[in-house]
């Protein structure tokens, strides 16, 4: 493991040897290499490449380095525990094996949307480089400001380009790929959003009974929306109480909050069924419920063809707002995601249907309610329950992939620099280890390899669910969403209209629906987004676009079928014979 004392020590002897005037050019390459055989020593192990490979590798970004040394460079990203790694730990060592100077700057995602936005709307560089959301994917091919990666490494950055980058070694560039076929992000972190429960208790012969005498079907991971309700109220009204505890069959947020607006435009409505079939996303109307002709956004409401206030969008925001006042603990209604996010590890929770994997490091630790004392975990991760309106070949869950992105108001010479620290964080001499501390994996070969294989049965499901061809189904948002900051801050205030009960799920859906075509409305008016920019449908009697097939689709006659389950091992067994 890292010492930081011995790597401190190093540090200042490092430095001190650089400062030397008159060291020759390949003294200082001697002293990088030192620097990187001794974090392949010490720090980056596991790695799917040999010592051999990843000083092979490192060699070349000393080599690479070269034109860049002596510079100083700043990125930014979200906090969270990957980022924090790399931040505190992977920043330095690049530092110490290139010469450039890295500064990685941790701050709230809200925050890092902002700055970027700030430095997209004022062309002045703020930083050289962002770990940005694929979110904002539809964002960066529109408007110009984001250098598409692919022209950067057949262009100007084709010296700086690793030859083991391996893209296709990459799980998510799909999601940072624009209509145009270009890339425009490099992903840097994933992780899905997908259903958690108490495993122990769901194997209770007593309450497996108790379950299948009151539902007539076996307790056991949800398949369907309905299963999970039948779960929940089972958990919260029928059990009550477990070894003394009051227990609670659902767990979720409702204050209002931008990460309200997450809780949605994190794929709820797609994980009911609302959208389209496709993947990455649905088409022609995606799961924000916006419409696409071609690429360009024509609508959000029903009216004009979308599905933000479709039946499907109704049933999932109905669904929401029942379940968090029926069935999770009260002080649910007040809390944000922040504040919802650690409950589940108390161990007064039987399940929940929407809960990030990137909390999988913060609910294995030792001592944890949910935790057992030989370290595995008590819980269990699967896919989400579909809902009533999902179809086969619709995606079924989000999937966050923070990833590398670099806009053209930065110098090239930084830009540059910023893009060989963005390949080191990612390249193989690290991704393993750095995957194995944040568990937000990119690459195909980390997720087959004999560490997460080791690692596994600590996890709960999270290696299983990255092997399994389920996978593909879970996805950022996409290319519909023509300005991902300015349409996501519409989202909270109107959800949380239907969360505080001053709306109903319709009403509040009906204004988010009208407030996203007034904001396309405004984009198709500064002509700012070319040739793939909105372009407004005519409203129109909402039965029309109902009829047509597709989404939106019309109110499902029966909205709640005969819940369904499935034990979790032969959930398990079905991802190994490569069945979803």
């Amino acid at each position: 493991m890292f010492d930081n004392n011995n790597n401190t020590r190093h540090s200042v002897a490092l430095a001190a040897l650089l400062a030397l005037s008159g060291l020759s050019g390949a003294a200082w390459a001697d002293a990088y290499e030192e620097a990187a055989k001794k974090w392949i020593a010490e720090e980056f192990n596991p790695s799917t490449l040999t010592p051999e490979q990843q000083l092979a590798e490192l060699q070349w970004f000393i080599k690479a380095a070269e034109p860049f040394r002596g510079m100083s460079i700043s990125v930014a990203s979200e906090t969270i525990a990957t980022h924090e790694y790399e931040s505190k730990v992977l920043a330095k060592a690049f530092s110490e094996i290139t010469g450039i100077q890295l500064k990685h700057d941790l701050m709230q995602e809200g925050d890092v949307v902002e700055k970027l936005q700030t430095q997209m709307q004022s062309d002045k560089n703020i930083y050289d480089g962002y770990i940005n959301d694929s979110d904002l994917i539809g964002t960066h091919f529109r408007y110009g400001k984001a250098v598409a990666i692919s022209d950067m490494m057949a262009g100007e950055g084709k010296a700086v380009t690793s030859p083991t980058l391996d893209l296709p070694d990459f799980i998510g560039t799909s999601f940072t790929t624009g209509p145009d076929g270009k890339l425009y992000q490099l992903p840097d972190q994933q992780f899905a959003n997908l259903y958690w429960f108490r495993a122990d208790w769901f194997e209770r012969p007593e309450l497996k009974a108790k379950f299948k005498e009151i539902y007539g079907y076996e307790l056991g991971v949800p398949v369907n929306w309905s299963a999970y309700e039948d779960i929940a109220e089972f958990f919260s009204e029928k059990v009550k109480e477990i070894d003394g505890q009051r227990v609670y069959g659902h767990m979720d947020y409702g204050k209002k909050d931008p990460s309200l607006g997450w809780r949605f435009t994190d794929a709820w409505f797609s994980m009911a069924g609302g959208g389209d079939k496709g993947l990455p996303n649905g088409l022609p109307v995606d799961e924000w419920g916006i419409r696409v002709d071609g690429c360009r956004p024509v609508g959000s409401s029903v009216e004009r063809g979308g599905d933000t206030n479709g039946p499907a969008a109704v049933y999932a925001t109905t669904k929401y707002v029942d379940w968090m006042r029926q069935y999770a603990p009260p002080e649910a209604q007040g809390m944000t995601f922040s504040e919802a996010g650690p409950v589940p590890a108390q161990g007064n929770i039987a399940q929940q249907i929407f809960w990030y994997t990137a909390f999988t490091a913060d609910m294995t630790k030792p001592g944890l309610a949910v935790v057992n004392g030989d370290g595995t975990p008590k819980w269990r991760m699967a896919p989400s329950p579909k809902g009533p309106y999902w179809e086969e070949g619709m995606k079924l869950g989000y999937q966050d992939a923070g990833s590398w992105t670099f806009l053209k108001s930065t110098p090239e010479k930084q830009r540059l620099a910023a893009w060989l620290y963005a390949q080191f964080v990612t390249s193989k001499t690290v991704s393993l280890k750095k995957t194995l501390v944040g568990l937000t994996p990119i690459r195909e070969s980390d997720i087959n390899s004999q560490a997460m294989t080791d690692a596994a049965p600590r996890l709960g499901g999270l290696v299983e669910f990255y092997r399994s061809p389920a996978r593909v189904q879970w996805t950022p948002t996409g290319t519909n969403v023509p300005d991902y900051p300015r349409l996501a801050q519409l989202w909270w205030q109107f959800i949380a209209e239907a969360a505080s009960g001053d709306k109903t799920p319709q009403q509040a859906l009906d204004g988010l629906a009208a407030a996203q075509d007034t904001m396309l409305g405004r984009l198709e008016r500064s002509g700012v987004l070319g040739e793939c920019g909105p372009k407004l449908n005519e409203p129109r009697d909402p039965q029309y676009w109902l009829d047509q097939p597709g989404a939106p689709k019309a109110k499902l006659a029966n909205e709640k079928p005969r819940g369904e389950t499935i034990n979790y091992d032969e959930l398990l067994k079905s991802w190994e014979q490569g069945r979803s």
